[in-house]
């Protein structure tokens, strides 16, 4: 049953990371996001980011949250991994 949660995380750590990953290339093809793949990972990732977004400092045209929450899913992923 463990191995079964570990690799369950580990699998929605993955996709949450390929997702927010996903999102960055799309927002230097289509930065509106009006197409509907992004549309659909704008709709995803938004919840997990504007949080972030609100207590990192003003950077002009930088958005670094996904970078965070990217980092942070990294992290995520050793700690399952070494669990």
């Amino acid at each position: 049953m463990e191995d079964f949660l570990r690799i369950l995380l580990q699998s929605l750590v993955t996709t949450a990371w390929v997702v927010v990953l996903g999102r960055v290339l799309m927002s230097w093809i289509d930065p509106q996001f009006q197409r509907p793949i992004g549309q659909f990972l704008y709709s995803i990732t938004e919840p997990f980011l504007a949080p972030i977004r609100e207590r990192l400092p003003q950077t002009g045209q930088f958005d670094f949250s996904p970078l965070i929450l990217l980092i942070g899913l990294g992290l995520l992923m050793r700690i399952v991994l070494t669990v």
